[in-house]
């Protein structure tokens, strides 16, 4: 390089002194984490309401305190209990985050790199662990409560929190920084349709046309990005199915908040150390096949399983849904046909084509915008084959017109003029349609 060029600036690092403060705090809290797990039964305190727990660990940790003749504000004692009851009984430094409803997003980079999304924004917080051997101990015990493991020998795990909170984690030797951990959030009540419009992620009269689609037995398929919000629009769908219809769930990771009373819920199971015992989400649609389901709904399609899936769609499992990470409707059905060829049964992709057009009546486009909102950017029917490939038209779709000066998405929803043919199975199966669905062009700015 030139004389002329200026080199990076110094990363910013906290003042010695204050890294010494916290090193010291860490090392006090885990001091009296471990002297309190000596005296403490920590069975019988799991089991009692957590203002006793709390007053109990108080008066320990006051105590153990003054063996150490450490002086302490009232503030700071509180902060102190506060901290080793999330250590005793939660998961340490990520139970403040995981209180915070605003927070999507928990990325673990390392024990002192942790990041949280919030409002579709990604920043650098505060919370850090003692270390990586902290770190590790708190994904041992995340995916210790759903009967997982993770080791040298496992050293990739996909788990969940109690609150249906998707977890995945990573660790030496495969992480070289240390352990990586990411926790996907999901709300505690599924998203109604009042709020999906209040948010702008669709308008009442797409929602009006999903929920008489739902309700018709069409089969949804619903294709995305990576946090895009393809959970999140499955659960708000699986609102429209009848109460009186029995629904099977598979999944690897169980997330899917449906609510509906008549609902089995299957999860896939990861095999152990010799390889032995697992059970994927192939096998668990046979299963469910044989349990006489009304629907089938796939949590994410990504491998084999998609050709039983096309099998039960096509054999009476109508209005079954599944997610599939695609980024146009196209790119979906490309990838489905790649994962029914997976299964090896030489197919020919002829086949596969008119099968996947005959299964599939309405696929969704969820698309995450720069500015971190969510947005329902496409609504299409699948009208047949179209030079060997499915041939799909839109019905709804969402234009961007630019960005304001907020950074926030312009554009408009708008119906392209089409009316689908599935409005004929919909008035056949005597489902009232608001009138005049579908006769003048509905523009919503942003």
């Amino acid at each position: 390089m030139g004389s002329s060029s200026r080199p990076f600036p110094p990363r910013p690092t906290a003042p010695q002194g204050a890294v010494r403060t916290a090193d010291r705090y860490f090392e006090l809290k885990s001091e009296i984490h471990k002297k309190l797990i000596g005296v403490l039964n920590l069975e019988k305190v799991s089991s009692l309401p957590k203002d006793r727990v709390r007053a109990e660990i108080g008066r320990v940790v006051e105590r153990l305190l003054e063996d150490e003749r450490v002086p302490m504000t009232t503030s700071e004692m509180n902060k102190m209990v506060e901290e080793v009851l999330d250590e005793v009984l939660g998961l340490g430094p990520l139970e403040p985050l995981l209180k915070e409803p605003s927070i999507s997003d928990i990325l673990v980079n390392g024990y002192n790199k942790v990041y949280i999304e919030r409002g579709g924004k990604l920043s650098l917080s505060p919370v850090r662990f003692k270390d990586n051997a902290h770190l590790l101990h708190i994904i041992e015990k995340i995916v210790s409560q759903v009967g997982r493991r993770v080791d040298e020998a496992q050293p990739i795990v996909d788990a969940r929190l109690l609150d249906g909170s998707r977890v995945n984690a990573i660790i030496s030797p495969l992480s070289l920084d240390g352990p990586a951990l990411s926790i996907r959030r999901f709300g505690r009540h599924v998203i109604t349709s009042d709020e999906m419009t209040a948010n702008k992620t669709i308008t009442s009269m797409m929602l009006r046309f999903l929920a008489a689609a739902v309700a018709s037995k069409a089969t949804v398929l619903i294709s995305g990005g990576t946090g895009s919000g393809k959970t999140t629009t499955l659960n708000a769908l699986s609102r429209f199915i009848p109460e009186d219809e029995r629904i099977i769930t598979i999944e690897d990771t169980a997330e899917l908040q449906l609510q509906q009373r008549h609902v089995v819920k299957f999860e896939t199971r990861p095999p152990n150390v010799n390889r032995e015992g697992g059970v994927n989400q192939r096998q668990l649609l046979r299963t469910a096949l044989r349990m006489r389901p009304d629907r089938i709904i796939v949590g994410e399609c990504r491998g084999a399983e998609a050709l039983d899936m096309l099998q039960a769609m096509n054999t009476g499992v109508e209005g079954s849904m599944t997610t599939i990470h695609a980024n146009t409707p196209r790119d979906a059905f490309s990838r489905l046909e790649a994962m029914i060829l997976m299964a090896d049964l030489e197919i020919p992709n002829r086949v596969i084509v008119q099968q996947l057009a005959s299964a599939i009546k309405i696929v969704l486009q969820v698309s995450r915008l720069q500015d971190g909102s969510r947005k329902i950017t496409s609504i299409s029917e699948v009208i047949g084959v179209e030079e060997d490939r499915v041939g799909t038209r839109d019905i709804f779709i969402f234009d961007r017109t630019g960005v304001s000066d907020s950074g926030k998405v312009q554009g408009k929803f708008r119906w392209t003029g089409y009316t689908p043919k599935i409005m004929d199975r919909i008035k056949v199966m005597g489902i009232n349609v608001p009138p005049g669905l579908f006769d003048e062009v509905v523009e919503v700015n942003l």
